[in-house]
């Protein structure tokens, strides 16, 4: 939907006049302040220590030193989870709803559903939280855990999580932690490589997707399931014994002794072996030491203004990304409590919620949230349709608040009457209360940034940082509105641009330099766990004793020090007549349509033109089916050859209309009617396209498309 319409200019000016006196009269003290936020976006944020434009560029607070801890002493992740339970003890730290009851409810079309109704959040203090983490870890300890051999965990996001992690933290048990979703041979080739003697998982995991490997995992002994209630265990191999993690605390309550005599971490001790997703093939596991989180999360924790103990964060990402791992080290470090959810729980409208009760965002009203693009293009795209459907008056009133709120944020301006009428709604989609909502994962499109700053009332920081470096890298102040940027460097960082010739990125480009980046600093990670050649490739150490890492994206800084990321060197392919295309640029352009929910480019070096699969957007496409008289279930319609002759003309319009070159637009496309999902192993946790399954799973396709059959 296009949100700059005709409207009638008398209209737009009334509807200006009214805002401005209601907003004039009732806080004018706000617009003195406004002032200082916007001289604040203006403002130098990072720029180069050595004045050539390649860099090192650092953030204007560290252009002497990088930041590597919040407190002198603080070094550990022990050591940060212990001054939080000590100076916060009674203060709530992990939340959980109680579920009430579960139905299955069968759809239209046949497919059976689970709907939950739940509860309120029960909470652990953070004195209560330590004291469980303690026991647990002595547990573990009874059971035979031995510092510095490895620990895996294996389980979806949820309070248990955070307790064996800390547990782990405080006996310096490394702990290998494995995506939910990966298939049996990712999950075996993590678990056999940290060479496990004991994992720690759910009993749903261990039931759908563990119990069928463990003969593929020679050296295991112990399954701890973190559930309340466990079952005997049939099926379980000889030699592998399970445990519930209440059993494992109460082994650890017997022994106190442990706990006083355990063997604390060094700040270079291994805290992580966190395995990738792998969206180009096998997981590699990276090796992050204490040191190496502690200086991410405070160069994350710099960016978020006023960050203190009365925040609430929602954690619904998988923990074992580094995106979600980080937020919740940050807000455990400052003392903040931090409510469960998962991606079918979270809002009202979600897959799991029960119609007329409450997801988990109305019931805890977080101040803080992290997302993933693909998350967020979701909401935007629902909220927009639905503006689609209002009377002509509401979508009028829509369109004036929308752009009369863009123009007056550009000026460092507020916009309470517009906030408390026309967006309220749809700020209550996230609980009403959030204050930053950080993105990360991917590029997010600039239409859906512009959506998150107006329509949910709060800014939108945008950061860019890899497993390799914590997740630190960047991230966008929160009064910078500007689309299409990362941000400044973290405090904790320093990047550079290096020459990529076979691309045409140099460090000497004008007006900007441009080329790939490489992050640098004390949250650069040990390296690939058991990988020297992947080692030497993508990690170095200067003449200064500083760790770097290529990260193989395209950067550009801007002339305030805020980096751009234009290109990828993985996406980057070489067509026929010798013209490069950027597939993650040909992607970012065509997700913007309203009708596509996710796309996928595909070139071969072979070939002379571009081809895209689409999964469309269920509903805008049924509309558009209806329009051309084509009939048929979902399925019969996407694979209708009218219909991807209409899907194409239309992709092209809106590539014609972002200026994307001639060869860059896909000439031929397939919809999916499947979404990609990570259950569906097409996708990523973090919902990037996994390319390498993506082109086997249409490969028939592709023969077609270029086959011309």
């Amino acid at each position: 939907m296009k949100l700059k319409e005709d409207i009638n200019p008398l209209l737009l000016q009334v509807f200006r006049s009214v805002v401005w006196v209601y907003s004039m009269i009732t806080f004018i003290p706000w617009y003195f302040l406004s002032g200082s936020n916007l001289e604040r976006a203006r403002r130098i944020k990072a720029r180069s220590i050595s004045g050539h434009p390649a860099g090192p560029y650092r953030a204007i607070e560290s252009q002497r030193e990088l930041a590597a801890w919040f407190h002198p002493g603080v070094d550990t992740l022990d050591k940060v989870f212990e001054y939080a339970a000590q100076r916060f003890p009674q203060r709530d730290c992990l939340g959980t709803r109680e579920v009430l009851s579960e139905e299955d409810e069968l759809q239209p079309n046949g497919k059976v559903f689970k709907k939950v109704i739940l509860g309120n959040y029960n909470w652990l203090s953070y004195a209560e939280t330590y004291r469980a983490a303690e026991m647990f870890g002595s547990g573990l300890a009874a059971l035979g855990q031995k510092p510095q051999c490895n620990i895996a965990i294996f389980c979806e996001t949820r309070a248990e999580w955070i307790v064996a992690a800390q547990a782990c933290f405080m006996h310096n048990f490394p702990l290998v932690t494995l995506y939910a979703t990966l298939g049996p041979t990712a999950i075996a080739h993590g678990l056999n490589e940290t060479e496990v003697t004991h994992i720690i998982t759910s009993k749903d995991l261990l039931q759908s997707r563990l119990k069928a490997i463990l003969c593929d995992i020679p050296r295991l002994q112990y399954v701890i399931v973190v559930d309340e209630k466990t079952s005997g265990w049939r099926d379980i191999p000889r030699g592998v014994a399970v445990h519930s993690m209440d059993s494992v605390k109460e082994m650890g309550s017997r022994m106190e002794n442990l706990a006083t005599d355990r063997r604390r971490p060094q700040s270079s001790d291994i805290a992580v072996i966190m395995y990738t997703s792998g969206s180009t093939g096998i997981p590699k596991g990276v090796v992050i030491s204490h040191g190496n989180i502690i200086a991410g999360i405070t160069g994350m924790a710099e960016r978020i203004p006023n960050l203190n103990e009365t925040d609430t964060y929602i954690g619904y990402l998988p923990l074992a990304h580094v995106l979600e791992l980080s937020a919740e080290l940050v807000c455990v470090s400052h003392g903040c409590r931090i409510g469960y959810s998962s991606p079918q729980t979270l809002a009202d409208q979600s897959t799991k919620i029960k119609k007329g009760s409450k997801g988990d965002t109305s019931m805890l009203r977080p101040t803080l949230m992290a997302a993933v693009p693909e998350i967020m293009d979701r909401i935007y795209k629902n909220v927009m349709t639905k503006v689609e459907g209002m009377s002509r008056f509401q979508k009028t009133l829509f369109v004036l608040a929308y752009n009369y709120k863009m123009e007056q944020i550009s000026k460092g301006y507020s916009t309470p009457l517009c906030d408390s009428l026309v967006f309220k709604r749809v700020r209550a989609l996230l609980g009403g209360n959030t204050r930053v909502l950080l993105s990360g994962g991917a590029p997010l499109s600039a239409a859906t940034q512009r959506f998150m700053n107006i329509c949910l009332c709060c800014p939108v920081g945008q950061g860019y940082g890899l497993t390799e470096t914590c997740g630190a890298g960047t991230i966008s102040e929160v009064w910078d509105y500007s689309t299409g940027r990362v941000g400044a460097p973290l405090v904790c960082s320093e990047m550079m641009l290096k020459d990529w010739e076979e691309g045409g990125y140099y460090s000497t480009d004008k007006p900007n330099s441009r080329g790939e980046i490489l992050i640098g600093g004390p949250n650069v990670t040990m390296g690939y766990y058991k990988n020297q050649a992947k080692n030497r490739e993508d990690f170095f150490v200067d003449g200064k004793g500083q760790r770097w890492f290529c990260t193989g994206d395209i950067g550009e800084f801007d002339h305030d020090g805020c980096l751009k990321i234009i290109d990828r060197k993985k996406d980057l392919v070489k067509l026929q007549a010798g013209e490069y295309v950027s597939l993650g640029k040909v992607e970012a352009v065509l997700k913007n349509c309203p009708l596509i929910d996710n796309i996928c480019a595909y070139a071969n070096s072979d070939q002379s033109y571009v081809i895209s699969f689409v999964v469309p957007n269920h509903k805008l496409l049924m509309a558009l089916a209806e329009r051309l008289q084509v009939w048929g279930t979902w399925e019969e319609i996407c694979n209708n050859p009218q219909m991807e002759k209409e899907v194409l003309r239309i992709l092209t319009e809106a590539a014609v209309s972002s200026k994307l070159e001639r060869f860059e637009i896909p000439k031929k496309v397939r919809l999916s009617a499947e979404a990609w999902t990570p259950e569906t192993g097409l996708v990523t946790d973090a919902f990037k396209l996994k390319r390498k399954e993506l082109k086997t799973h249409y490969r028939e396709d592709i023969e077609r498309m270029y086959g011309g059959k």
